[in-house]
């Protein structure tokens, strides 16, 4: 695309737009280390929103290991950095690289009208990404490049453009091509030449940014030459996006195609999601302002990306999900706008990013919240009306006030204490509920105690703040082993979980070891007399029984059964052996794991008419239990999980050959789309505690999976044996 003027944002005020024409929402996608935080920064310098000491422009500053720490945490979490260009606010969302943190992705995904993906001229593309290209490809967002790191040594631009087309342009490889080739300057010593300039292919423009500002000149004959053999591919691939089906025909007839023309059809190609330009990017040299190909990128994302108005209705319900007409962007219609993550400001409290989608929001007014069915994951659902704080923009570590934020723009709210992410604000005279967007299921555990009774006392309240901030993270007090446990994304998810506790809501807690809901059962039918006779002077305690135990189907529980005749042990009595029974059978009998499925039939007893009472035919019972369970073999019941793993189809043998060495059993594989393998299996849950790292290990990033509860089911006698040799060392 050709050179056009710009006005830069002026800094140190809050950008505002007045119209949704006047928006661009774009997310950065790409692994970690692609360059996506360092090219944030080079286009926020271009548009003249920092300065070369990547201070804001008002003079305000922060200290190295203050910066340090900002950056660190930019690159696990979702930020917002709006920069203006050419009178267009752009919302540049920059997401994490780790897939620890893919919920913020999917929050920027959800907040964004188009996406660019930063990939790395050095590196290549993960598989992680491809995922994140197909699910934007599923859903029509418009998508472009940006190839990075082309000071690397080993970095090749063209062969990264090929590498592109393969990989995103599997279908229409002619859907993904440069807009530019890369103007080398003299070679240094290792042979490798820098990119010091772009050869413009639409413009056949050359423009040069060795001084640190972008100069456009003629190119010279061999330039052109370069210039001419890739511009017919670009013409033509343009063309065949084009909605003059008559256009094709004409140029290759010989019609010379205007550059207006080309650029246009470019520009409606990119919006509708058809055409995926590939462009280039480096940061600015020491000294300089502008990075290589940032202003050419800033032109693509003003006149290439769409506006807010162009996305499609979003479909809305009533909060008892009564259906209600679409919204569309219109600053006017009614208020709904969506919480895309919520953070803590030590100072300000709790800061919610909030995109509008209809309507206009302003601060201090009352509005409704609604949200948001991740009760499962300790977040309650919300109906309650709260009052709008300030509105800010972000500028550097700081907040810019606003007056208010329209339909398809973003804006920080100040303290809303009841939303979280995910909710959705509406009028409070008319709520409204968007349908949430779906986010990633946490199966790796974290299972943690309080330090210290100081601990204890504020963990409830950390906890709760932390789910708060985060939906995929789950919280769970499990009912079998009593652990407090935290459901994470990944091992860099758990370490940033516990870093918040600790720092921002002054909870220390200890990782222990994740137990599993193990059980007991009886192998075969056994038989157990339980006796308790105590006589100490006056009132002693007398009771015996006689049970019989026998093993049920899995899933039976406990049943208790009374057959005693003869009146051997008194009526009011035979309910306290019950609850004798059944308090022993939850605590077990043999490593102390809950017992099931058995039959316990009471068959006989004695009793004394002064001594016997309640609490003595319960510890009989008790005794009774534990007597027969010495007499026969107590399996010990594992749980087995339901396992669906999805994984490229290159990866469906190691992981399978992964699965048998867990003693996994594989029930089926089928196809779960182009290139795609879904591989069923049952597997112990005890043998996929981390899974959710180790998979990413096996399937190079690109495996997903999902778990469910199958049923209990023995455990190998070895691996029984071990299980309960622990239990003993820890009793």
């Amino acid at each position: 695309m050709g050179a056009t003027s710009h006005q830069a944002g002026a800094a140190g005020r809050a950008l505002t737009a007045d119209r949704p024409s006047a928006i661009r929402n774009v997310v950065l996608v790409g692994h970690s280390g692609s360059g996506k935080t360092t090219l944030v920064e080079a286009l926020a310098l271009t548009a003249g929103a920092v300065n070369r000491a990547g201070r804001v422009e008002d003079g305000a500053t922060v200290s190295d290991h203050d910066e340090i720490e900002h950056r660190r945490q930019r690159s696990i979490q979702l930020s917002l950095v709006p920069v203006e260009w050419g009178g267009i606010k752009i919302n540049i969302l920059d997401t994490p690289g780790y897939a620890d943190f893919v919920g913020e992705l999917r929050a920027g995904l959800r907040a964004a009208d188009a996406a660019l993906f930063v990939v790395s001229a050095s590196d290549g593309i993960d598989g992680a990404t491809r995922m994140v290209w197909d699910e934007c490809e599923a859903v029509g967002m418009p998508r472009a490049i940006v190839v990075t790191h082309l000071e690397a040594a080993r970095s090749d631009y063209t062969q990264m453009t090929t590498v592109c087309g393969e990989i995103f342009g599997a279908d229409d490889p002619d859907a993904v091509i440069p807009l530019y080739l890369p103007l080398h300057g003299p070679a240094g010593p290792d042979g490798h030449a820098p990119v010091t300039g772009l050869l413009g292919l639409l413009s056949q423009r050359v423009y040069e940014y060795a001084s640190g500002e972008r100069v456009e000149r003629d190119p010279d004959p061999g330039e052109l030459a370069l210039i001419a053999g890739a511009r017919s591919r670009l013409i033509e691939g343009i063309i065949a996006e084009s909605e003059d089906e008559g256009l094709m025909d004409r140029y290759l007839g010989g019609e010379d195609v205007d550059v207006k023309t080309l650029v246009d059809d470019l520009e409606r190609a990119v919006a509708r999601g058809t055409f995926h330009p590939v462009l280039m990017a480096a940061p600015a040299a020491d000294g300089a302002r502008q990075g290589l190909g940032t202003v050419e990128l800033l032109e693509l994302i003003t006149g290439g990306f769409p506006t807010p108005l162009e996305r499609a209705p979003v479909p809305v319900s009533a909060p008892d999900g009564s259906p209600r007409p679409a919204v569309t962007c219109d600053p006017d219609g009614p208020l709904v706008a969506e919480v895309v993550k919520t953070s803590s400001d030590p100072y300000v409290g709790r800061i919610s990013l909030v995109r509008v989608f209809s309507g206009t929001l302003k601060p201090e007014e009352t509005v409704h919240v609604s949200g948001h069915g991740l009760a499962d994951r300790g977040h309650e659902d919300h109906d309650v009306d709260e009052r709008i704080g300030a509105l800010s923009s972000p500028f550097g570590k700081q907040q810019r006030t606003l007056t208010r934020c329209i339909a398809g723009d973003l804006a920080c709210v100040a303290k809303l204490s009841r939303a979280e992410t995910g909710d959705t604000l509406s009028a409070k005279d008319d709520p409204l509920l968007m349908e949430p967007w779906a986010m990633p299921d946490p199966l790796l555990p974290l299972a943690i105690e309080a330090h210290s009774k100081a601990d204890e006392d504020k963990l409830s309240q950390g906890l709760a703040r932390l789910v708060a901030e985060d939906p995929t993270m789950r919280l769970e007090q499990n009912p079998d082993t009593h652990q407090l446990v935290l459901w994470c994304l990944g091992e860099a998810h758990q370490d940033v979980a516990l870093e918040r506790l600790r720092t921002r809501y002054g909870v220390q807690v200890d990782p222990v070891p994740h137990k599993v809901s193990l059980r007991e059962t009886f192998a075969a039918r056994s038989a157990g007399r339980g006796r308790h006779v105590k006589q100490s002077g006056g009132h002693g305690q007398f009771a015996i029984c006689e049970i019989e135990v026998e093993p049920l189907p899995p899933g039976s529980g406990v049943e208790f059964v009374d057959k005693v005749v003869g009146g051997a042990v008194p009526r009011q009595f035979i309910p306290s052996v019950e609850k004798g029974v059944r308090t022993q059978a939850a605590r077990g009998v043999a490593a102390g794991y809950p017992l099931v499925d058995v039959r316990i039939t009471l068959l006989d007893g004695k009793a004394h008419s002064v001594d016997s009472s309640d609490a003595a035919f319960q510890t009989a019972g008790a005794l009774a239990l534990r007597e027969a369970a010495a007499e026969a073999r107590i399996d010990l019941l594992e749980p087995v999980a339901e396992l669906a793993v999805l994984v490229p189809d290159e990866y469906v043998g190691p992981v399978m050959s992964d699965l048998a060495g867990r003693r996994g059993r594989v029930v089926g594989t089928d196809q779960a789309g182009p290139g795609r393998t879904r591989v069923r299996a049952e597997i112990p849950e005890i043998e996929i505690g981390r899974y959710a790292v180790e998979l990413r290990s096996v399937s190079h990033g690109t495996g997903r999976f999902a778990r469910a509860y199958a049923r209990h089911e023995p455990m190998p006698p070895q691996i029984a044996d071990k299980v309960r040799e622990q239990a003993e060392k820890g009793s």
